[in-house]
């Protein structure tokens, strides 16, 4: 015999004279179909319906409930003139009444068609409506802190205080959803070309990969620690050195670096690695996946081949490694026109352009110099003052000197800003600008060019996305190749890898490490999607005495590189055979796939800005006990 019941724990149940146990009314209003899949001709159908009230509203003796839950939203009826019975009526009605805004309840009912005057073409499930015939409350709820809507217009932190709340809005739970799918749809392809799913380990050794390692100490060996990955790159490639040609991972990577839109301290990245392939190979199977991946879960088509364009083409035309397609307003050179002009400011950019590469020359090594760009804004000449103003102030912060401009008049003519310093080669300049009349011209001039395209590149970006030509339903991939091997660190006067220690450099280029680094590119490319850099990846080095000349251009010394690495090197040393990679961001991929521009809005916990959650307060401290268990001591600010 089962225990007695409580009957304070008993939830209001209308139409049952009698109380019966808990457990066998949960299975008598165990839901028959969800929130989102009735349709007219389900009409006459009883059902049993479990969710969220959404919205309740009275109606005189009527009411309607929208009932919610994460396949869709059902209108249900509760009709207390046309009961019969009037004690159930009664009861109906107090049940309705008690009812509010997130109650979790359970509905006896039978589905009618809406009248036609009342049918709702904005709902799937529009058509038709439950009358409701008995209503158990699974559980009420307090007053939520923030309506549940569509789509919350609560402050973030608030939003990411109750995230199991704003989860259940039906924007949170499409995100959450497509990333669902984009995940079974990696698989799906990864899987089905022969790729193996290798998990590799959460605890590894400290390297240094570019951002701080988050560590763990060890209670077992006091004093050392273990690390969270920031990627699975070391072990992927001993994956390859193993005999596993085609590994990838749906991997969990940690970087101690401040958070940002598209960046958190914890994030998913699709880890891929490959043996006996070129760059060629990687960018067509990348191609391959992303097809199959957009195709399944969007129904979107994408080009067999997307753009490709070397870093030096994208630095030039766009001002940036990471240049959004969806909108043609590429960088001009404007050099050609500077001689022939009075303004002082462009001459001495180009005249510091010509020094240093005459000083670089004369040391054997490669130099860009300076530079004077100008990007043309196609009907833009009623920009006011002020207007071009913000766009000088925006291209300041990436360091530009200032930002010049002139308007394209009728006749073949300029006006405006530094016009006048140019009335002589006006007609040549709209003419090799490809600038109308009613165009507006903005320029930027350096001694270094890259300050002068990265400077203006910014304000194109910035233009793109005031002049709304961003279309977020629009996807335009590039890859961007042939990067730079090494940056030189001015603060540290040292070379640097630009991407990672591990990056094989292009074939031609290998007798020249040592005496130009500079000059030399890797086998390195990047994948970019509407401005967002969405995966990197490279060729690897898998010869220990070529990554051996590469840690010493960086500066790594001989001892410390075997004490990090030692165990990647030697690895080499046994056949490793030639073998390269990519690893797409999947937080960033759902977010351009969901027209967001912030990864959190993806990722069912994510920390904010300040990389807190608000939700359960971590990080958070912990017991005495377990910090002398680790042998840690906290120091206080003073200490």
């Amino acid at each position: 015999m089962s225990a007695p019941v409580n009957s304070n724990r008993i939830p209001r149940i209308i139409g049952k004279n009698e109380k019966k146990e808990y457990y066998f009314f949960m299975k008598l209003m165990k839901r028959t179909v969800d929130c989102g899949s009735l349709r007219k001709e389900d009409a006459g159908r009883a059902v049993i319906l479990n969710g969220w009230v959404h919205r309740k509203r009275d109606h005189g003796g009527i009411f309607f409930i929208n009932l919610r839950d994460r396949y869709g939203v059902t209108q249900v009826v509760v009709d207390t003139e046309a009961e019969a019975d009037r004690g159930r009526a009664a009861e109906l009605a107090a049940a309705c009444a008690e009812l509010r805004n997130e109650f979790c309840i359970a509905v006896e009912g039978t589905v009618r068609p809406r009248p036609p005057d009342m049918v709702n073409p904005s709902m799937a499930t529009g058509g038709i409506e439950v009358l409701a015939s008995r209503i158990l409350v699974l559980n009420r709820s307090e007053t939520p802190p923030f309506q549940i809507d569509e789509e919350s217009n609560a402050n973030e932190d608030l939003r990411l205080k109750y995230r199991y709340l704003d989860l259940r809005s039906a924007v949170m739970q499409n995100h959450i959803r497509l990333r669902s799918e984009v995940t079974f749809a990696v698989r799906e392809w990864m899987t089905g070309r022969g790729f193996l799913e290798i998990e590799t380990p959460t605890f590894i050794k400290s390297t240094p990969e570019g951002a701080r390692d988050y560590l763990v100490p060890s209670r077992l060996y006091p004093g050392k620690f273990y690390a969270l990955p920031q990627s699975p790159q070391l072990y992927k490639q001993l994956l390859m050195v193993a005999g596993f040609d085609k590994y990838f991972q749906i991997a969990r990577c940690y970087r101690d670096e401040d958070a940002r839109g598209d960046r958190q301290p914890e994030f998913t990245q699709i880890d891929i690695e490959m043996s006996f392939v070129d760059r060629d190979d990687v960018l067509s199977m990348t191609e391959g996946l992303f097809g199959h991946v957009f195709k399944k879960t969007l129904g979107v088509d994408l080009p067999a081949q997307f753009t490709r364009l070397t870093y030096e083409e994208t630095m030039e035309r766009y001002g940036t490694d990471k240049p959004d397609l969806r909108f043609d307003m590429p960088l001009r050179d404007f050099a050609p026109f500077v001689e022939a002009g009075g303004f002082q400011a462009f001459k001495d950019a180009l005249a510091a352009d010509g020094e240093a590469k005459r000083q670089a020359a004369a040391k054997g090594l490669s130099a860009a110099g300076g530079g004077v760009k100008a990007l043309v804004v196609k009907g833009r000449a009623d920009y006011s003052r002020r207007q071009i103003e913000e766009l000088e102030a925006h291209a300041k912060i990436y360091k530009a000197r200032g930002l010049a401009w002139m308007k394209a008049a009728s006749g073949g003519n300029v006006e405006g800003g530094v016009a006048k310093f140019f009335t002589n080669n006006a007609a040549q300049i709209l003419s090799g600008l490809g600038a109308e009349a009613g165009d507006l011209i903005l320029i930027t001039a350096d001694p270094k060019r890259s300050v002068a395209n990265t400077a203006l590149g910014a304000v194109r970006s910035k233009l793109g996305k005031d002049l709304k030509l961003c279309d977020p339903a629009r996807f335009e991939f590039a890859w961007i190749v042939d990067f730079p091997m090494f940056e030189f660190n001015g603060d540290e006067n040292r070379w640097e890898a630009a991407h990672h220690m591990f990056t094989q450099p292009q074939e031609q280029y290998h007798a020249m490490l040592e005496k130009d680094p500079g000059a030399v590119k890797g086998d390195l490319y990047d994948l970019v999607l509407n401005g967002y850099e969405l995966a990197s990846g490279s060729i690897r080095i898998h010869d220990s005495e070529l990554q051996k000349r590469i840690f010493n251009i960086v500066g790594f010394d001989p001892d410390e590189a075997e004490r990090r690495f030692g165990f990647l090197t030697g690895a080499f040393k046994y056949g490793a055979p030639p073998h390269g990679g990519i690893a797409p961001g999947l937080d960033r991929l759902v977010m351009l796939m969901a027209g967001q521009t912030s990864i959190k809005e993806v990722i069912a916990f994510p920390k904010n800005s300040f990389a807190v959650s608000p939700m359960d307060d971590s990080p958070g401290g912990v017991e005495q006990k377990q910090l002398d268990e680790l042998r840690i001591k906290i120091l206080n600010q003073a200490g």
